[in-house]
Order: C-alpha cells, then sequence, then structure tokens
C-alpha cells in the first residue's frame, strides 16, 4: 500500500449490514469523517451502537458493506492485501482472549515479524519490550503467568512491532482494572507521540476518548450522531439530546453517583 503522510483514514457514507431481505440489519448508516495522518480519533457510544464494527469494516472482517473507505490515501476494496495489514494493525478489547494461550510472548512476537518478512527479531523484540514497559525477563513468559495489564502491553507490542503507521484499537481498557488502565492509556499517548501514529479508538467511556483523542464522533443505533472536538466535550458543549446523556452519565459516574 502506497502511503499519503498527509492522509490516515477517510470514510464517506459508509454502510455496514449483515443478512439479506427481511432479516437485513442496518449495523452502520452513511457514517463519514476523517483522521488525519498522526490525528487520534474517537467513536463513542453504548454497545451495539456501530463502532466496532466500523472497525471490523476497515479491517475487511465485515464483509457486506457500501460507500468508501480510504487509508492512507489509497481506496479500499473488498479484499485487504498484506500491505494493508503491514500499516493497520488493530489492538482488541480482551487481552485475555487476543494472545494464544500455548504461545509465549517470545513467539507471539517473533511470529509477527515472520509474517511480514522482517529480520533481526531478537534485537526487535528487546526493543519493543522495552519501549511497551515490559523487562526482558517476560520474553519466554506464557499468557497465564501474566496480568491483564502486562497481556495488553504484550498486545500493543505485538502490533507496533512491524511498524504499522495505523492503529485500530477496539476498547482497549475496558477489560482492565481502573487501576491499570491509566497506565495503558498513558503508554499509547506516548507512544503515538514517538512513533507518529495514527488512531482510531472505539469506547463506550467518554473520559477514555477525551484522554486520548482530538475528536470524536458520537454513535447511536448506527448513525453519527454529533461530531466533538475535545474542547467542545470538555466545556460540555453537546448539542445532540443522545450524546447529552452520555456526557451527563460520564460526569455522574466520575462524581461516585449511581
Amino acid at each position: 500500500m502506497s502511503r499519503d503522510n498527509k492522509t490516515g483514514i477517510e470514510l464517506a457514507q459508509v454502510n455496514v449490514w449483515f443478512g439479506e431481505g427481511e432479516e437485513r440489519v442496518d449495523a452502520v448508516i452513511d457514517a463519514t469523517f476523517s483522521v488525519p495522518h498522526g490525528g487520534s480519533f474517537g467513536l463513542v457510544g453504548e454497545s451495539g451502537s456501530g463502532k466496532s464494527t466500523i472497525l471490523r469494516a476497515i479491517t475487511g472482517l465485515a464483509p457486506t458493506w457500501s460507500g468508501n473507505i480510504s487509508v492512507l490515501g489509497s481506496m479500499l476494496g473488498k479484499e485487504r492485501d498484506k500491505g494493508f495489514y503491514h500499516d493497520v494493525q488493530m489492538v482488541f478489547q480482551d487481552p485475555y482472549a487476543s494472545l494464544h494461550p500455548r504461545q509465549t510472548v517470545d513467539h507471539v512476537l517473533s511470529e509477527a515479524l515472520y509474517l511480514h518478512g522482517f529480520k533481526n527479531p531478537d534485537k526487535r523484540i528487546v526493543q519493543i519490550l522495552d519501549d511497551v514497559g515490559l523487562e526482558q525477563s517476560f520474553r519466554f513468559r506464557w499468557p497465564h503467568q501474566l496480568s491483564g495489564g502486562q497481556r495488553q502491553r504484550v498486545a500493543i507490542a505485538r502490533a507496533l512491532i512491524i511498524e504499522p503507521s495505523i492503529l485500530l484499537l477496539d476498547e482497549p481498557t475496558s477489560a482492565l482494572d481502573v487501576s491499570v488502565q491509566a497506565e495503558i492509556l498513558n503508554l499509547l499517548t506516548r507512544l503515538r507521540k514517538e512513533r507518529g501514529l495514527t488512531y482510531l479508538m472505539v469506547s463506550h467511556d467518554l473520559a477514555v476518548v477525551s484522554h486520548m483523542c482530538s475528536e470524536m464522533a458520537v454513535m447511536n443505533q448506527g448513525e453519527i450522531v454529533e461530531m466533538l472536538d475535545v474542547e467542545q466535550l470538555r466545556g460540555l458543549k453537546a448539542k445532540h439530546p443522545y450524546t447529552k446523556e452520555l456526557l451527563d452519565a460520564s460526569v455522574q459516574k466520575r462524581r461516585g453517583k449511581p
């Protein structure tokens, strides 16, 4: 895939659906937004709002979609080639499910390098473990020997070891303890700055998105109902009733009220 240094991700009138005829379910309806190269953009909404389905459409895991999806200046078709997966990697929600239980950390990272034709695996593995804040002793550990936060650091290392320019983040901290969530978010923020990465993050948590992203789209029942930048969010300047509900719930949560 050829790289355009000005463009990260662009979606124009993207629709995603499942099933056909009377059983058709429209999961995403006319989604349009853009993420500049090096930017960080959030998709916010409750479960079932269509946010993760957009990530699946970008990665080719949702085969029935229409509209235009552009990544690094290249328009995507129905298939994704090896170059796409070199440029675009994904970090999933559940670090317990995303790592193979019978593969050591070294195997997980070596396999990613092998699949994409990288040389000098030892040097790259040593470096990436350091980059994500894990000691070298973690290299030959098994997933069951790691905490949730450590597993997610390995998952981030696996995504970054092949040097992509875009990370798709699907609720990367929601399965972690609150005490660990901030550590992972701060790690992701630092890595984006250091590597010039482009982030597209999915979350139901407005506080997480405001920490990570400069702009966001609020989704409800498959549709983008409002676009906000982080200053509008922090200033509680939402206009759509659904966004106002999410903001109010987020404020009440921070104040410790039910």
